[in-house]
């Protein structure tokens, strides 16, 4: 694949070289010149200067070729203005972007990224498994962004503790795909499986039902 990564950070340093030793070509696009040097010392000639938000630029590397582009500078706007050139522009197949804030994810996808990734989220959902507030924990949004898989953890005083999944209505489009016991190995879960106290549950359930699975399995 033809990959164009805009941002030279360490992000987008330790990305290309991971795909570099995957075998695909790569190409880096970074503005600052200090930062280019460096990168082009270690890396060599797949470093180009310019902005990844302007289309001249874009045009020069043959975005119009590429496979993918990946935008993972520090600033959410100039990573959805390099993803929507690259889209709408250039008719790259697949964009992804890297985002700060996750209040954006809503205008991201709207304007037609196919991926983000926030490193906001994933701290949160680490920090958020520790806490008993917090049981349901979103681990992976599915590229329609209609159906998430989620992690719930089912607390003591849980109504569905003792009980077979198959005796309580999960919310429509739900399934539960693994069970994760304290003192046992992950399982695929039958209709006859019984929920323990501390079972984590990891499900597919579409997006509207996330507080509807919570309820259920928290027992609320």
């Amino acid at each position: 694949m033809y990959i164009i990564v805009v941002g030279g950070g360490e992000v987008g340093y330790h990305l290309s070289k991971i795909l570099l030793n995957d075998g695909h070509e790569v190409l880096i696009l970074e503005q600052d010149a200090s930062r280019c040097e460096r990168l082009t010392e270690e890396l060599g000639a797949i470093v180009h200067r310019g902005d990844g938000c302007e289309a001249t630029t874009l045009d020069s590397v043959g975005t119009g070729r590429a496979d993918m582009l990946v935008a993972v500078t520090d600033g959410d706007e100039d990573n959805l203005v390099a993803c929507q050139v690259a889209k709408h522009k250039f008719n790259v197949p697949r964009t992804i972007a890297r985002m700060t804030n996750p209040n954006n994810e809503t205008i991201f996808k709207a304007l037609g990224i196919d991926a983000t990734v926030s490193s906001t989220n994933l701290i949160l959902a680490h920090i958020e498994q520790e806490l008993p507030s917090h049981p349901l924990i979103p681990l992976l949004k599915l590229r329609s962004g209609t159906f998430e898989v989620v992690e719930v953890k089912v607390p003591p005083g849980s109504g569905v503790v003792g009980k077979k999944i198959g005796s309580f209505r999960m919310p429509k489009g739900s399934i539960v795909l693994l069970v994760i016991g304290k003192e046992k190995d992950p399982f695929i879960p039958t209709d006859d499986t019984v929920l323990e106290a501390e079972d984590e549950v990891v499900a597919i359930t579409s997006a509207e039902n996330e507080e509807a699975m919570r309820a259920i399995l928290s027992g609320k």
